[in-house]
């Protein structure tokens, strides 16, 4: 065989093992591929972190204007560069890591730097005055100081959580109200002018006692029909004797006797029916004994007191001009007070009629408030999913006022030993409940914690807090301003 012939030979093995671009194009990549692929950075969309922030690892900074991580941006950090490890431009990692440019690494190499913050002297990732951001998704944020100082020029103290018996219960808000038992809204029963008050607002009274008093024709004429009814009685009761007797010496007939009866009852009747009237208007039986004896002929309406309590409402002046059912005071019982506790529906399966209640007042620390569980509605209200149920509180020395707020704790299980911290230690940043936890003398950790009921000043913590943790309890706004600094401009430039 000659060597044309082999090389003829050798070239047309060749190319069918590679194949021929002239006559065969190379076919094109399955639309599932192209679909999978980050035109942007040329890598796998299942795996482009600088795309998609849910790819990138967990802790670890971001920087948004290079986009790249934080430890890997050498426009910020040129310092951290390690000049013996080839660098990725396009994907901003080094290229023995860079799974984008190499899928097979699959999964990036660990961060061997740990960023730290040079102005407040923690890991960046942990510096909260830099990264306010971060809390909640957070163990905890450190919070640096200016100086060791400035602790105990802030007022700063430090303590730790106390352990205190701590009910299971629902914990739900509370809105004061008078006894609707026990109150009443005192009107003039005619027309008249008040004449004189003798009592304020303010006040304590008792049953029976006088408040006011409205000088009234109609109550002249009341009294009127009273004298005229009584009068005709006693009339009609004499005639009505005469002919009983005159009847059983036989004069009178049966005829002359039923007449006389029917008339005797007829005005009897008549003083029963102004008798009433007299005591709609507010006269007493002492009263009416003594109108019908010729003593009281006054034309005033007394307005008194139904029962003991306190006045909580004066509308009455001296020589002001009323008419019937006009309001002149209201007068409460305020020795038992309501507390409308609005019951979330997911709990309200857990309330019964009969359970005891704690109420605390913000305006009144350092007390609480015994209470009973007195009525649960029948429905719940369709805007706030709640249900207004009612409890019914002692409030012997009056501490407790209507439309006070409270918190109420419905006990629905025996207590047990919890983590509780006085409100004062609590701060919210955003939506997050945090504590400040001492680490040096001017640094502060805040710590998300998850908050349970309220109790007599403190507030129970349910997680994120230890028995022998130094928390803040007083102070703790200060350091609150300290840890949201840079979000009015003072923090960290890098």
């Amino acid at each position: 065989m000659s060597k044309n012939v082999v090389f003829a030979s050798l070239i047309g093995s060749l190319l069918l093992v590679s194949g021929c671009s002239r006559n065969e194009p190379a076919a094109p990549a399955p639309a599932a591929t192209v679909a999978a692929t980050c035109a942007a950075h040329a890598a796998p969309k299942d795996l482009c972190f600088i795309c998609d922030r849910a790819l990138r690892e967990t802790g670890r900074l971001w920087c948004d204007e290079h986009g790249r991580y934080e430890d890997r941006c050498w426009e910020c950090h040129p310092d951290l560069r390690d000049p013996k490890r080839a660098y990725c431009e396009k994907h901003g990692l080094y290229q023995d890591e860079c799974f984008l440019c190499k899928p097979e690494l699959a999964k990036p190499a660990a961060v061997s730097v740990t960023l730290m913050c040079a102005e407040h002297g923690v890991p960046e990732a942990e510096c909260g005055i830099c990264h306010p951001e971060l809390l909640a998704d957070s163990g905890g944020m450190k919070v640096r100081l200016p100086s060791a100082g400035s602790a105990d020029k802030a007022g700063i103290a430090v303590g730790e959580p106390g352990v205190g018996a701590m009910h299971d219960g629902i914990a739900c808000l509370a809105e004061l109200d008078f006894d609707q038992k026990r109150v009443a809204a005192l009107s003039s029963q005619v027309a008249g002018t008040v004449t004189s008050i003798a009592v304020d607002l303010g006040d304590r009274v008792r049953a029976g006692d006088l408040l006011a008093r409205i000088a009234s024709a109609a109550i002249g004429a009341a009294q009127s029909d009273y004298l005229r009814a009584e009068a005709d009685r006693a009339l009609h009761e004499k005639t009505y004797e005469r002919e009983k007797r005159l009847r059983a010496e036989g004069i009178a007939s049966d005829q002359d006797l039923q007449v006389a009866e029917a008339a005797y009852r007829s005005a009897a009747a008549a003083v029963t029916q102004a008798r009433q009237h007299l005591r709609v208007l507010g006269f007493g039986e002492k009263r009416i004994a003594s109108l019908a004896s010729g003593e009281d002929a006054s034309a005033d309406l007394e307005v008194r007191a139904p029962f003991a309590g306190e006045i909580v409402e004066r509308k009455a002046v001296a020589g002001m001009q009323v008419e019937s059912g006009a309001p002149l005071f209201t007068l409460a019982d305020t020795g038992t007070i309501w507390a409308m506790v609005d019951i979330p529906a997911s709990q309200l399966p857990r309330a019964r009629v009969g359970q005891a209640v704690k109420l605390t007042v913000e305006s009144l620390p350092g007390r609480s408030f015994s209470g009973k569980l007195t009525w649960l509605p029948a429905a719940i209200d369709e805007h706030t999913r709640m249900a207004r149920a009612r409890v019914e509180v002692a409030n012997a020395d009056g501490a407790l006022k209507a439309r006070m707020y409270a918190r109420a704790l419905i006990l629905t299980g025996a207590p047990s030993q919890t983590l509780m911290v006085p409100q004062s230690a609590v701060q919210t940043i955003g939506t997050t409940s945090v504590v400040f936890v001492r680490s040096e003398a001017d640094l502060f950790e805040a710590r998300p914690v998850k908050l349970g009921a309220r109790h007599d000043g403190g507030v129970e913590v349910l997680s994120g807090l230890h028995a022998k943790d130094p928390v803040v309890v007083a102070g703790s706004f200060a350091l609150k301003s300290q840890f949201l600094i840079s979000r009015l401009g003072a923090g960290c430039a890098d």
